[in-house]
């Protein structure tokens, strides 16, 4: 079924403008592809992965500002394996031009490769003002994480939060992808409640096969019950199937009160579709303002 068949209910402008993508650094053929669909100035992410090297990402980064959009690298902290390997990064990134936005995150290994435990010792280190950096990004999880408590999650949120003010830098959190609005107002409220005001884009998948949704929710401890499946447009019992955002988008706009969840805007994680994603929002978009 397409996810287009119902004409959207009237969605929150504001909540969809500006809104950002991700790609990894092998995606520059995609994002090539995706150019036209993509309004100038978009923010892009682009991932640190661990089988990725430094210039493939300063090549990813050069691209998205290549195509008049703009580039917000990762830097994952525990796959540092130096200072040096985080000057090298951040001189790359000051030479191009590329490097004003950077999205912060501690990473998949479990024991750090160098001497970055987590994201806000990226922050404290006082390296990326120091290299012309002046927004972070910094993540969030409105379902938690499968291997973090919340009382630590929340503590590193307030933390980093402070930390960005303390050095003068502006910020943002990203958040994990889920298929629920109601855990994702209810935690930025609580967000709101520990005093942090940081903008927050929220993290919705990009249509995609419901297998591989499904797969990726696995792996992110995302909740996926039958409910909250149904309830987001997932066929558990066809797995061929394909899923777009639509009914979440629906679902967030009529539950958005910016009085209590302050700054709002999306973040779609393409999962590699970034044609597909792309051309998906701007009709959305066409048919939400029609």
């Amino acid at each position: 079924m397409n996810p287009l068949s119902t004409p959207p209910a009237a969605v929150s402008t504001s909540l969809l403008d500006d809104f950002s993508l991700e790609m990894t650094g092998k995606d520059v053929p995609k994002l090539e592809e995706a150019a036209a669909a993509i309004p100038e100035g978009t923010r892009v992410n682009v991932t640190f992965l661990g089988n990725e090297d430094l210039r493939m990402r300063l090549d990813a980064a050069r691209a998205v500002k290549r195509l008049g959009f703009v580039p917000v690298p990762h830097i994952s902290a525990r796959r540092l394996g130096s200072r040096a390997d985080f000057e090298q990064f951040l001189t790359g990134l000051k030479t191009d031009g590329t490097g004003r936005d950077v999205f912060t995150v501690g990473g998949d290994p479990a024991r750090p490769e160098g001497p970055y435990e987590d994201s806000l010792s990226l922050i404290e280190s006082g390296l990326l003002q120091e290299y012309g950096v002046r927004h972070v990004g910094i993540s969030g999880y409105p379902e938690g994480h499968p291997a973090i408590a919340g009382d630590v999650l929340w503590s590193a949120l307030r933390d980093k939060s402070a930390a960005l003010a303390a050095q003068s830098l502006d910020g943002s959190v990203i958040t994990q992808f889920g298929f629920d609005v109601d855990p994702v107002l209810a935690w930025i409220e609580q967000v709101r409640g520990h005093g942090i005001a940081l903008p927050v884009r929220i993290g919705v998948p990009g249509p995609a096969g419901v297998r591989r949704l499904m797969s990726y929710a696995a792996r992110f401890g995302v909740g996926t019950s039958a409910s909250i499946a149904k309830k987001y447009g997932l066929s558990i019992t066809n797995l061929m199937g394909t899923a777009g955002p639509d009914k979440f988008l629906r679902a967030l706009a009529e539950g958005y009160d910016p009085a209590r969840h302050g700054e709002v805007k999306i973040h779609f994680y393409t999962f590699g579709g970034l044609k597909a994603t792309s051309e998906w929002i701007a009709q959305f978009r066409k048919e939400a303002l029609a």
